[in-house]
């Protein structure tokens, strides 16, 4: 395993190239029903505070990511390739063999105290979710938020995890003082296609819960309807069921992100499409065969009906995670691209 391979070339405020050294890991195993099968790869890292390139699509320049791979095993998620980097497999592997950044929490705080740190807006579940059921067990994420909250440094969360309601004090708090942008990923409400895609993630119907109780206290929170799923997910009546649960839910934006297929998630996900729905095996390599992305009419056409459905159903305008707390303008929130009268597509690498 390559843990010495991962330079700090796209990342900032680190005086070592190597994020992290062979001598620096502590391998575990917890034989309990939640975590069997799983191998957890403790490491101090030297950087948290990872700058995203600039060639990104992406509305914000910084992340912070506690954790690599995930337990949420999404067949299409685009960070399987990232596990690649260290000699790990981006199949089974990205879902079993989980790298736990245990020092995550006091190294922000200290990075937030830098003199070159200019209070930058920091986004969170960006690459694999910060809140799996890993952090169950590590708890990271309270000691994360505590720091950017003692420094009002704005901040976004996107999750699929419910766990996050675990923190609704410390959610409330930090918004208190600073910009705090929640979004929660619900791509759809079919429960045997979430059975199938999503089987580490809470039921959609948990994610919007989460959605409610957020609002119920006062924390706005928006959902990245991602990734909406070709041929599987985008008949009409399931946009049009998946709004309708997003509005009930009091979600105070809808985004669509249509499916995209990277490297190392194209793999997988086209492996487990020949598993599950070989008959769509040749409709799905016509649909991406000019790259990771959905033709633009395809995009466009999916962002239209859930821009309609989002008018319909009284959700708008479409900005993801609004801030309980409006200070000077700052950066975008993950889901904060599409204005709900634009009939673009709407398509950032989150999910």
């Amino acid at each position: 395993m390559r843990w010495e391979n991962l330079t700090d070339s796209d990342h900032a405020r680190a005086a070592d190239p190597a994020l992290f050294g062979a001598d620096a890991v502590t391998t575990r195993t917890f034989d309990t029903p939640e975590f069997r099968g799983v191998t957890f790869h403790e490491v101090r890292a030297r950087s948290i505070l990872n700058r995203v390139p600039g060639a990104s699509r992406m509305p914000f320049e910084w992340t912070v990511n506690p954790y690599r791979g995930c337990t949420h095993a999404c067949v299409y998620c685009f960070a399987r390739k990232t596990h690649s980097y260290l000699d790990l497999d981006t199949g089974l592997g990205f879902d079993s063999q989980i790298v736990v950044k245990v020092n995550a929490p006091e190294l922000l705080r200290r990075q937030l105290a830098s003199r070159r740190w200019q209070g930058e807006h920091v986004a969170m579940g960006t690459n694999v979710d910060c809140y799996q059921r890993a952090e169950g067990r590590y708890r990271l994420m309270p000691g994360i938020i505590e720091a950017l909250t003692e420094r009002a440094n704005p901040f976004s969360i996107l999750t699929k995890g419910t766990l996050i309601l675990r923190d609704l004090d410390l959610l409330t708090r930090a918004a208190r003082v600073t910009d705090v942008g929640i979004s929660v990923s619900v791509g759809f409400t079919d429960a045997e296609l979430w059975r199938t895609v999503e089987p580490g993630t809470p039921a959609p119907e948990r994610r919007l819960e989460v959605v409610r109780t957020l609002g119920e206290h006062g924390i706005g929170c928006g959902v990245l309807m991602a990734p909406v799923i070709p041929f599987l997910g985008d008949e009409p009546a399931q946009l049009r069921a998946t709004v309708r649960a997003i509005a009930a839910a009091g979600a105070t934006s809808v985004t669509p992100l249509v499916l995209h297929l990277r490297p190392g998630a194209r793999e997988w996900f086209m492996a487990w499409l020949a598993r599950h729905h070989p008959h769509l095996v040749r409709r799905y390599e016509r649909l991406y065969a000019e790259g990771a992305y959905a033709p633009k009419w395809y995009q466009r056409r999916i962002t239209r009906q859930v821009h309609d459905l989002a008018r319909e159903y009284g959700i708008g305008p479409t900005r993801g995670g609004m801030p309980r707390r409006t200070a000077e303008p700052g950066p975008a929130r993950p889901a904060e691209t599409a204005e709900a009268a634009s009939t673009e597509p709407t398509q950032l690498s989150l999910i």
